[in-house]
């Protein structure tokens, strides 16, 4: 399974960024991927009022990623803002082509290091997966790596792959805390993990003026053993990588973590 890492730098505007989306999908396409997955708030980033930019599912900014993913024969997963019924916005992967129309609700929202995603982002409030091209995927949003029974649960829904849009906050100690947590999901999980963050701002030498999380980059594809495989640094780029799906089977002969799990003592 060819699966492309589009680390881009999303800016305010959701027209320029699908506009930006569209020339990567180009791109990938041209190296052979079938999955192209955009990291967390490739809509519009975060630190600017998300209610004025958040469209429905059936809105033009999810068509026009849809149009993508139709014209170039990919699966694209791509962070977008939803209307909420309480006036908040949900944070949405929108998941489509190949087959595929759904999309998930970031979980566990981003209460933590002094900022306060819930206050104007609404919980999602269930588990996704998604089947291409003979693989079942699973979904979760940037603060959701920090929860490992997220992962758990995808593995025993059959996910082999789980892909992560981020927009990770920066900060010190923060980059060694974003690959640890993907590598021990992955361990966790016994699936491979592609965590696809927004770069960062800072190395383009652009300042967002905000303390939002805006991205710092750092991209990966980590293996069933916890291993990566492929990353990429902190400014904007493509990574292309080819996924042994088949290596799932045999991490989880090796290493039967999920079989072995005894849930019910832990209650």
């Amino acid at each position: 399974m060819r699966i492309a890492v589009g680390q881009v730098l999303s800016g305010t505007s959701p027209a320029e960024n699908l506009a930006l989306l569209a020339q990567t999908a180009e791109r990938a396409a041209e190296r052979g991927a079938r999955v192209l997955v955009f990291p967390e708030a490739a809509m519009a980033r975060f630190g600017i009022p998300l209610g004025p930019v958040a469209q429905p599912l059936d809105g033009p900014w999810a068509a026009g990623v849809r149009e993508i993913a139709a014209r170039h024969g990919l699966l694209v997963v791509a962070g977008m803002f939803t209307p909420d019924p309480d006036g908040r916005v949900r944070n949405t992967l929108l998941i489509t082509g190949r087959g595929v129309d759904t999309s998930y609700d970031k979980v566990h929202l981003f209460d933590a290091f002094g900022f306060t995603e819930s206050r104007t982002v609404a919980p999602g409030g269930r588990v996704v997966t998604a089947d291409a091209d003979g693989v079942r995927f699973g979904f979760a949003t940037c603060y959701d790596v920090r929860f490992p029974e997220l992962f758990v649960r995808l593995a025993g829904l059959g996910a082999r792959v789980i892909l992560v849009p981020a927009s990770w906050g920066a900060g010190e100690g923060k980059r060694e805390q974003w690959e640890l947590l993907v590598r021990a999901r992955a361990l966790d999980s016994t699936c491979w993990v592609v965590a696809v963050g927004q770069a960062d701002p800072a190395a383009v030498g652009e300042d967002p003026g905000t303390s939002a999380p805006t991205g710092i980059g750092h991209s990966m594809v980590v293996s069933p053993l916890g291993e990566v495989r492929a990353r990429l640094g902190a400014e904007p780029g493509l990574l292309v990588v080819d996924v042994e799906v088949g290596q799932v089977a045999a991490a989880r002969s090796s290493v039967p973590v999920i079989a072995n799990r005894r849930p019910e003592t832990y209650r």
